[in-house]
């Protein structure tokens, strides 16, 4: 069976959580339930739970707001604070182009409704200079909702040059950390950042659970109102039945990815050393800077072979994405390599590649050789730089 490196898309769920999961998939109660011991059982496990996650970003445990996935936190974010900033005349938002779609489709709904979303292009690398967001910043502006790592890339945003420089601004801060949770730990605790989207199935944690962790600034939480109604649950902002196995699997996830920090990020720069090494005889062309980025992700194009040709040629030796696994179905380009202006040829042929601290090595040296047997039977892409 092809080896799985498509970890960027969602991570294979580590052992113990799965334990976890089936110890609460197994006892019965519900979390609202206060008047029996069922009830407080499940409770208990949601607020150890929620203090796990918490501890991985130094936030305090009611900072965070369960949600179904990094997605629901996102939306959560962007629509909560809109009916605060119409009505102080707060319509101006700052983002970026290579934003997940979950922030900039939320952005451009927004925009149908009167709100101006400015959206700061990136270098070559794929990433942001902290000084355009400063430069794009008004007496209106709402919301600055910039991710910390990119999905697609890996590249690492410089959050905490932005950080420094908007200060105390009256302006709301929102990271989406989808890909950057329980990896890079010291950007994240910074107290500057007011919002923050996290998700479970990225750090080896279930499916269908994540998390909006909204800190306190000045003693005041972010004015957020609710996207759905039906009950006091989370502070009132997400109403239904907590899920206590997804949300156990969750904080155990993050308690491991805290606990295993080290071992993992040295375990993620050995895989990706071994196989730039060893795809090194296609001489790939890597979008965005090594240096700035993720260890666990790598987006190259191969010269000469465009993305479908290759993930063909590799189809019984690993399985990867071509671009964002969320939009890999429309075959379009991607938004990202579009907005860092590469070459035709680097954009057709991107592919990603991403894995975690327990992946097993492919055999590099039968995916040169495929890519070498593709290239003959191919009418190669002309690579030439614009």
């Amino acid at each position: 069976m092809a080896v799985y490196l498509d970890c960027a898309a969602t991570t294979p769920v580590d052992p113990r959580v799965r334990t976890e999961v089936s110890r609460y998939l197994e006892e019965i109660g519900n979390p609202g339930s206060r008047t029996h011991e069922y009830g407080r059982r499940a409770r208990a496990a949601v607020e150890r739970a929620r203090s796990q996650v918490a501890a991985a970003v130094n936030a305090p445990r009611g900072d965070v707001i369960f949600t179904s996935g990094a997605t629901e936190a996102n939306n959560l974010a962007i629509f909560g604070l809109a009916e605060h900033g119409a009505e102080t005349g707060h319509r101006h938002i700052i983002s970026t182009q290579i934003e997940h779609h979950a922030v900039l489709e939320p952005l451009a709904e927004l925009s149908r409704r009167g709100f101006e979303v400015q959206l700061i292009p990136a270098d070559s690398h794929g990433c942001i200079d902290a000084a355009e967001i400063a430069r794009a910043l008004r007496s209106d502006t709402l919301l600055v909702s910039v991710m910390h790592a990119n999905n697609e890339t890996g590249a690492v945003q410089p959050i905490d040059a932005m950080l420094a420089i908007l200060g105390d601004r009256d302006v709301w801060i929102h990271v989406d950390a989808a890909q950057s949770y329980g990896r890079e730990f010291s950007t994240l605790w910074n107290a500057r950042i007011d919002l923050m989207s996290v998700s479970g199935h990225k750090i080896h944690g279930p499916a269908g659970i994540g998390a909006l962790i909204a800190r306190r600034r000045d003693d005041k939480r972010p004015p957020l109102k609710p996207l759905l109604y039906g009950g006091g649950h989370e502070r009132g902002l997400r109403p239904g039945t907590l899920p206590v196995a997804l949300i156990a699997g969750f904080g155990k996830a993050a308690e491991l990815a805290v606990e295993e920090a080290d071992e993992r990020d040295r375990r993620c720069r050995e895989f990706r050393r071994r196989l730039l090494d060893g795809l090194a005889p296609l001489h790939p062309v890597i979008n965005g800077d090594p240096a700035r980025s993720l260890p666990h992700i790598v987006n190259l194009s191969i010269p000469g072979v465009d993305a479908e040709t290759a993930m063909e040629a590799w189809r019984d030796l690993v399985a990867i994405s071509h671009g964002a696994a969320c939009t890999s179905q429309t075959y379009t380009c991607s938004h990202v390599l579009s907005a860092m202006r590469l070459a035709e040829w680097r954009q057709e042929g991107a592919l990603r590649l991403s894995w975690c601290h327990f992946s097993e090595m492919p055999d590099v040296s039968r995916m040169v050789q495929a890519i070498a047997g593709a290239r003959e039977g191919a009418t190669l892409l002309k690579t030439v730089e614009p």
